[in-house]
């Protein structure tokens, strides 16, 4: 399936390194203008110039989705997106009886208040210029849990929720929300965990007995991106390998 996005725009948050600079690329190769935002324009300037170097449209922003004001501010100055990837987003770690409540809330406000700040700013330039995609970069983390990230668990769980609430609230003005789910994506900043003892041993419980690549996400974003999704909205897709069907 050739799934293209000529004429789009669309932003991608949480832009400056992993998946976020990979989502990019992949919607600016399907021919859309991608905007990579991130709280640090520097840290996006140099993967937009990238792009346009390959012939593909993007440019780049600086966007806190932890600063209402920012929010509000970026979204009053930037044309209507049809697309908004919302993958900004933290980890947090440690045991749960130690974690300081502000990083805690330091999670949540990124990966839940910070994706829903931008949702409706998005959903409502969308509302105005006639409909949209919002994709929610979710986990399977939000849908069943690992020890010490409860911070995550607990944030990208909400968002899936959100999600479904939203699709509902805005399917009346054509915006559709849906949710991505990765399982375990190998990548330059997990490579040295997974090639350790624990790191193999999770590997094993996933039932394709590999981890996922970035290129594993290319089609069902991609879908959920374009209009070759009409009909889905508050839709919420795994791409795992079998992970969350593994036996207990």
């Amino acid at each position: 399936m050739d799934i293209r996005l000529d004429g789009k725009r669309a932003l991608v948050t949480g832009a400056s390194s992993g998946l976020g600079v990979h989502f990019a690329a992949v919607l600016a190769e399907a021919g859309a203008h991608v905007t990579l935002a991130a709280r640090r324009i520097e840290r996006v300037q140099g993967e937009a110039e990238a792009l346009r170097k390959r012939g593909c449209s993007a440019d780049a922003a600086a966007l806190d989705v932890t600063s209402p004001e920012g929010v509000a501010g970026f979204f009053e100055a930037a044309p209507a997106f049809d697309i908004l990837i919302n993958n900004a987003g933290i980890s947090g770690s440690g045991a749960a009886i130690d974690m300081p409540l502000e990083e805690f809330q330091s999670v949540l406000d990124t990966n839940l208040t910070g994706a829903f700040a931008v949702a409706q700013a998005a959903a409502r330039a969308m509302k105005a210029s006639g409909g949209g995609s919002i994709v929610n970069i979710a986990s399977i983390l939000g849908i069943r849990v690992s020890g010490h990230v409860s911070a995550y668990c607990a944030s990208k769980a909400a968002l899936v929720q959100l999600t479904k609430a939203l699709a509902l609230e805005w399917a009346r003005h054509d915006i559709r929300v849906n949710a991505l789910c990765p399982g375990y994506i190998e990548t330059p900043i997990n490579a040295d965990f997974f090639a350790s003892e624990p790191g193999r041993a999770l590997i094993t419980r996933i039932p394709q007995r590999r981890l996922g690549k970035p290129s594993d996400l290319d089609l069902p974003l991609l879908l959920f991106a374009s209009d070759q999704s009409a009909y889905m909205t508050g839709s919420v897709l795994a791409v795992d390998g079998g992970h969350l069907v593994s036996g207990l």
